[in-house]
C-alpha cells in the first residue's frame, strides 16, 4: 500500500489529524473543520450545544486549533462560506470529495469522510446537491461509494432511517439531565452506539474493564481509531477529555 500522506482541499483535509491516521490503514479519511455552536458570529451550527453543554469543553480550540490562530481563523471563514450561499458551498464541497475519491483510488484505499468535525449539522436534510448534472437529495447519494460518519448530539438523528453508508454515533452529555437521558432512551431503542467522554484515559481505560460501569454495555477504546462506522453496535464509545474538555465541570465529562 502507498503511504497515506496529507491531501488538502478548500472543505476537506486528509493525513493531518493524529487520531484519523491511526485508523487509516483500508480507509483513508478526510475531515471537515468548521466553526462550531455561534463561533462564526453567524449562526449556530450546534444546535444542542446549550442542552448537553459541550460548547465549554469543544474540540475547536484543542490540537493544532489550540496553537495557531489561524487554524481557526480559515474554519470561521469556512463557515461564513456555508452560511453565505448553502449552494455554493455544497457545490464546492461535491467538487473536493469527488477529488479525495480519486485521490483514494490512486492509493488503493477506501474513502471515509467526517463532515461534522466540529460541528452537527444535519446533513441528511435540507442539503442537495449536484454532481455532474445529477441532482440528489444529500451529499451521500451523490457518492454513495464514500463511507461517511459523524459524532451528533442531536437525538432524533439516530431514529431516522439513514443512507447506508452513513453512520452515526451519539454523543452523550451529563450536563443536562433531560438530554442525558434522551441520549441513552434511544441508544437503547435503536442500537446506536454512544459516545461517553471520561475525565482521563485512566477513568476510561477502568470503565472498558468494568461492564457494568456505564449502562451495562462493553466500553471500547474510541481513541485508538476514528473509525466509528466499525464499531459494534448497542456499544459505548470511551474517549478521554482533551484540550478544554480536561477542566469542565458542567457533568459533560464523566469522572
Amino acid at each position: 500500500m502507498p503511504e497515506l500522506k496529507t491531501w488538502k482541499s478548500r472543505t476537506i483535509a486528509a493525513g493531518r489529524d493524529a487520531k484519523t491516521v491511526k485508523g487509516d490503514k483500508t480507509y483513508f479519511t478526510a475531515i471537515m473543520y468548521l466553526a462550531p455552536y455561534t463561533s462564526s458570529g453567524m449562526g449556530n451550527l450546534c444546535a444542542t450545544a446549550d442542552i448537553a453543554k459541550c460548547h465549554e469543553g469543544c474540540l475547536f480550540r484543542a490540537g493544532r486549533a489550540e496553537l495557531f490562530a489561524s487554524v481557526n481563523n480559515a474554519r470561521i471563514a469556512k463557515t461564513h462560506r456555508y452560511f453565505a450561499s448553502r449552494a455554493a458551498f455544497m457545490a464546492e464541497l461535491v467538487r473536493d470529495i469527488s477529488a479525495f475519491e480519486r485521490r483514494c483510488a490512486k492509493l488503493g484505499v477506501k474513502p471515509a469522510v467526517r463532515l461534522n468535525g466540529t460541528s452537527d449539522i444535519q446533513w441528511e436534510i435540507a442539503h442537495p446537491c449536484s454532481r455532474n448534472g445529477v441532482a440528489f437529495k444529500s451529499i451521500f447519494e451523490a457518492f454513495p461509494d464514500v463511507v461517511f460518519y459523524d459524532y451528533t448530539k442531536i437525538v432524533k438523528r439516530v431514529y431516522r432511517t439513514l443512507p447506508a453508508n452513513y453512520s452515526l454515533t451519539l454523543s452523550y452529555s451529563g450536563a443536562n439531565f433531560a438530554y442525558g437521558e434522551a441520549a441513552m432512551k434511544a441508544a437503547y431503542e435503536t442500537g446506536a452506539n454512544l459516545a461517553v467522554v471520561f475525565r482521563s484515559k485512566r477513568i476510561r481505560d477502568a470503565a472498558m474493564r468494568d461492564r457494568t460501569r456505564f449502562m451495562g454495555r462493553p466500553v471500547l477504546n474510541g481513541d485508538e481509531t476514528d473509525m466509528r462506522f466499525l464499531d459494534p453496535k448497542n456499544s459505548i464509545i470511551g474517549l478521554y477529555a482533551k484540550g478544554p474538555a480536561k477542566k469542565d465541570q458542567s457533568g459533560f465529562v464523566i469522572d
